[in-house]
């Protein structure tokens, strides 16, 4: 498939396994007792290089390391990928390297050792600030740990990002507001300009599906939502996505580039990527299961489960689900220049017009955006929108 030269390449590379699988988690992660880290290093390596050949004369911008908990992973493993991208491509001078971390002890004692490897963007789960909710939520850490954990990323690495999950059981507003501004004391003593803040979701096959957790009612939620845009924005951390909120410039650029459409490599089990072609978008997906997606690895350099040539008008909705995420929105003439249509072409006109007089969703010239009211119940938004 022929490449879009002039737009940058991101690479995703994905570390399935956790020391322990969390209540909540629904992402493709894995408990295992042992993990040789010679054989997936060389697994990681040559999926990596198959895929190299098909788009060498692309320039990457963005390396991101996620999981499952890539903290875990060797920074000798983590090294050899990195330099690899830097062999097989070319890359922009300001290579974004983003790994994942949890802040247990045993992982930060790494953090020294990953930032030597070429990582130059961390992200930490932290994901409460408050001892008993990290218990609930099946966290391997302490709250003071988390501390220690974010004291050494700003020593070491020149970007870096911390979690917090909200919208807990019982939570009230008080309790989250309050830990939410010694985040934001602790964010801005450090130097830290990127927070990811993520609403507790109940999914299907997880601990807490499975336990029927119920998550605070929707007037609750709604005020928590309101609370945390406020709050960060006032600290200079406006939200540029719907959980994320960084100071201008300090986005993720990875993730940015996904929302807004951009292509990029999945390497490792359950990876994905999206691919433009001549005529249309490939989408590629990775096998899932660790042992299964080595093996396949092993016998026939890539873990591929299946590749297909996107429909028109799937890549158009795909482009508008992860673009109306954003708070600048579906840029027209980005639209246009990925799929080759208007935005008019896709959405339905009589669902457009009700959501913008009811102030869910503002369009003009340039770009068809969520309102903040619209961002709170996107889904049904976007169903509306794509009624056709």
């Amino acid at each position: 498939m022929a490449a879009s030269q002039n737009n940058p390449l991101g690479v995703y590379i994905h570390w399935p396994f956790c020391a322990s699988k969390c209540p909540y988690c629904d992402f493709n992660s894995h408990v295992r007792d042992g993990v040789d880290q010679g054989r997936w290093r060389t697994a990681l390596l040559s999926e990596l290089n198959y895929f190299a050949l098909e788009t060498n004369s692309r320039t990457v911008d963005s390396v991101f390391f996620g999981g499952g908990t890539p903290s875990l992973m060797a920074p000798e493993t983590t090294a050899a990928l990195i330099e690899a991208v830097r062999n097989r491509w070319q890359t922009t001078d300001d290579l974004e390297i983003t790994l994942e971390a949890n802040p247990s002890t045993a992982e930060t004692g790494r953090f020294e050792a990953f930032r030597a490897a070429g990582v130059n963007r961390l992200s930490i789960g932290v994901q409460s600030l408050r001892d008993q909710n990290l218990s609930f939520l099946g966290r391997g850490h302490s709250v003071s740990e988390a501390k220690q954990a974010l004291d050494l990323a700003a020593q070491h690495f020149p970007r870096f990002s911390f979690d917090l999950m909200y919208g807990l059981p019982r939570q009230t507003a008080g309790e989250w507001a309050e830990e939410l501004d010694e985040a934001l004391e602790m964010a801005e003593n450090l130097g830290c300009s990127h927070m990811s803040l993520y609403q507790l979701t109940v999914e299907p096959g997880t601990d807490f599906h499975r336990d029927a957790i119920a998550c605070p009612e929707e007037d609750i939620s709604v005020e928590l939502y309101e609370i945390t845009q406020e709050r960060l924005c006032d600290a200079g951390l406006p939200a540029y996505e719907i959980s994320n909120h960084a100071k201008p410039g300090a986005e993720c650029r990875h993730n940015l580039g996904v929302w807004r459409g951009g292509e990029y490599l999945g390497i490792g089990p359950g990876a994905h990527g999206r691919i433009r072609g001549r005529a249309r978008t490939e989408a590629s997906y990775r096998m899932a299961a660790p042992e299964r997606w080595l093996k396949e690895v092993e016998d026939k350099g890539h873990g591929t489960a299946k590749r297909q040539a996107l429909p028109r008008r799937v890549r158009a909705e795909e482009i508008l689900m992860t673009g109306l995420r954003l708070m600048e929105g579906v840029d027209r003439q980005r639209f246009h220049d990925l799929t080759g249509r208007d935005l008019e072409d896709v959405i339905d006109g009589e669902g457009l017009a009700r959501l913008a007089k009811a102030e869910f969703v503002e369009i003009d010239d340039t770009a068809l955006r969520a309102t903040s009211m619209g961002q709170l119940c996107l889904n049904e938004v976007l169903r509306h929108l794509l009624a056709v």
